[in-house]
């Protein structure tokens, strides 16, 4: 059980990364140095932009649900 949401906590992570880094910079930040670029065809698109919206928020919930599995399972089983 550990080891599977070992797996989901590292998969959740990389996405949150790319999700992250995929939204529109509002400013001149680290968005636009490496995916202004590519989202700049899609964002003109505000079903494109609320679709991110909510994939991201759905990768940050399970994300997060993974880290609290992980420290209930490692605190149940005496492991650090």
């Amino acid at each position: 059980m550990i080891i599977a949401s070992s797996i989901v906590l590292i998969v959740s992570s990389l996405l949150m990364v790319v999700l992250v880094l995929m939204h529109k910079g509002k400013g001149g930040g680290l968005s636009d140095m490496f995916g202004g670029g590519v989202t700049s065809s899609l964002g003109g698109s505000s079903v494109v932009e609320r679709n991110l919206d909510r994939l991201t928020i759905g990768v940050g919930v399970v994300w997060f649900a993974s880290i609290i599995v992980l420290g209930l399972l490692y605190t149940h089983k005496g492991v650090g």
